[in-house]
């Protein structure tokens, strides 16, 4: 039930935040795959911006693989994208399992890129064939803690509702599955959210 209010907000961002192309990657197309400059200018330009990190950072441990985490936006990006991610191991990218520890690590969190903290779904938004050289463009929505806001009415809350099917003949035997609810998002400080647009490394 509650995707449905995801993906409102996800496309509401979608068309109203600020945008920046992926340049620091090696695939000559614009935008380009992701590297790590594209998360340092990211965060640099949310940071100038006085947006809010989401995490607090993680202190090293003596624990053989993990290392340091720093205090990080949020990133939403595409589980396609993934492969990338891990092509940028070694340079900045840590991934979720080498946190030094996974108490504040959320369920869907791929890793780390300096400050920003990766969180990957099947339903990030894709825009097919729309680079420059018609690969697929890839909208990683960065965010600061105040920048968006989830709005629910007074009094109502979300409702499934549902009939079941019941056979009296040759008519009534139709079910009903049907989602009431009324809600709406709002973007409450636009300088505290970016889309970094990329492309993948490979076809």
């Amino acid at each position: 039930m509650r995707q449905a209010e995801d993906l409102i907000l996800r496309d509401y961002i979608l068309s109203a935040a600020s945008e920046i192309n992926a340049a620091g990657g090696f695939n000559g197309d614009n935008p380009t795959n992701l590297g790590v400059s594209d998360f340092s200018l990211v965060a640099a330009t949310l940071d100038t911006n006085n947006a809010y990190k989401f995490m607090s950072g993680i202190e090293g441990m003596d624990r053989f693989g993990t290392g340091p985490v720093r205090s990080s936006y949020f990133m939403l990006s595409s589980t396609e994208l993934q492969p990338d991610f891990d092509a940028l191991t070694g340079s900045g990218f840590l991934s979720q399992w080498q946190y030094p520890t996974n108490a504040s690590a959320l369920p869907s969190e791929y890793g780390n890129v300096f400050n920003i903290r990766i969180l990957t779904s099947s339903e990030a938004p894709v825009s097919r064939g729309s680079s420059a050289n018609s690969r697929d463009v890839y909208y990683n929505t960065v965010v600061g803690k105040q920048a968006v806001t989830h709005i629910n009415q007074d009094g109502f809350s979300m409702n499934l509702i549902y009939r079941d099917p019941y056979y009296s003949g040759m008519l009534a035997q139709n079910a009903t599955l049907a989602v009431k609810f009324a809600q709406a998002q709002a973007i409450t400080q636009d300088t505290a959210i970016r889309n970094l647009l990329s492309t993948r490394a490979g076809n």
